[in-house]
């Protein structure tokens, strides 16, 4: 394997400083959540961890949720973007929150 690549080709390739980490996480909200409560926590998430830390959330779901995060431009999410992702969900009304270790997400 060619270990003196050019930047375009790096980059091309999502390789060494062009790589991204992201993380898979999944989530159901509790039964007695209501559809109001569902879109305004969602909305919470987004504005105070998502976006705040520069991330991208691409998922969706209704009760069942799922998605992958990475950064918003080319970079790596961090052990502490998991734990703020964690730490949201920890004080929701859900159940089954499940949350990957990062991984690349060119070339898992």
């Amino acid at each position: 394997m060619a270990t003196n690549r050019s930047r375009r080709l790096r980059k091309k390739m999502r390789v060494d400083e062009f790589q991204e980490l992201g993380f898979d996480m999944a989530w159901t909200f509790d039964a007695s959540v209501s559809e109001a409560d569902i879109d305004a926590t969602v909305d919470k998430f987004i504005d105070e961890v998502i976006e705040t830390r520069k991330l991208g959330f691409h998922g969706g779901g209704h009760i069942e949720w799922e998605g992958i995060i990475a950064t918003q431009t080319i970079g790596k999410c961090t052990e502490e973007d998991i734990a703020a992702v964690k730490a949201f969900w920890a004080n929701q009304k859900v159940s089954q929150v499940e949350v990957s270790e990062l991984y690349d997400i060119w070339w898992s």
